[in-house]
């Protein structure tokens, strides 16, 4: 067989790159936001200047039943209920696709993506609102920037839906995929700003580090593909059967 005749192993550097730029592209598009944001918040200047304003605004706007959805929609997506969830689900998925693949993807990526909040976090060091704007003041005592609830959040819907739509491939799991998205992270985002536990540049800076999670298990999938040989199989198939069908 020519050097072509290997799925991944044959493969020239061009090659490669056109099956991962949209990963890849995803990763600058991230990165790239993430330092935009950062730059703002050490000169003060371009957004960070709507941090102080829309954080006031939010706390006047508060209701008894808003703040309770809302601390809801936070306790769920913090440190302490998703990660559960996620473990709960990743063995869940595994069992009924009958493959550790995807769930695999799926936690490494909720890892990544709390490591880089972490890290990021200590590194930028962001003092948290003052605790006159928290709901419940002095509940928060880590650093500020990234928000980790909203990266926590972005990374659950966007690399969980990606995952579902690149076994499917299915239009309707793309729309459902968006939708779940913005509702999700809309809600997650808006609590963190509601309840005075963020600014909105630290809310924004999480999502863009999800996108940037997201372009990394692009990349990976469409690397495992290559040397799998095409897409994944969205059912098991009969023995000497030919064919693809991702």
């Amino acid at each position: 067989m020519g050097p072509r005749g290997g799925a991944a192993g044959g493969a020239s550097a061009r090659e490669v790159l056109a099956r991962v730029w949209p990963g890849l592209a995803l990763v600058l598009v991230g990165a790239v936001g993430f330092v935009v944001l950062l730059d703002a918040v050490r000169d003060q200047d371009d957004l960070w200047v709507l941090d102080d304003p829309l954080l006031a605004w939010m706390v006047a706007q508060r209701s008894p039943v808003a703040t309770t959805v809302l601390t809801v929609v936070t306790t769920v997506s913090g440190p302490y209920v998703l990660p559960v969830l996620v473990a709960l689900g990743c063995v869940l998925w595994a069992w009924r696709s009958g493959t550790w693949w995807e769930p695999g993807m799926f936690a490494g990526a909720m890892v990544l993506s709390t490591l880089v909040s972490t890290v990021l976090k200590a590194v930028v060091a962001r003092p948290r609102p003052p605790d006159a704007s928290m709901v419940v003041a002095g509940v928060e005592r880590s650093f500020s920037f990234p928000s980790g609830h909203t990266i926590g959040a972005a990374t659950l819907v966007l690399v969980g839906g990606y995952l579902v739509w690149h076994r499917h491939h299915d239009g309707r799991v793309l729309a459902v995929w968006v939708a779940v998205s913005v509702v999700v992270v809309g809600a997650v985002a808006l609590s963190r700003l509601y309840l005075g536990y963020h600014f909105l540049t630290d809310v924004l800076a999480g999502m863009a580090l999800a996108v940037a999670v997201l372009g990394v298990v692009v990349v990976v999938t469409r690397l495992h593909d290559a040397q799998a040989g095409g897409r994944p199989r969205v059912a098991a198939r009969p023995a000497g059967t030919d064919g693809d069908v991702r």
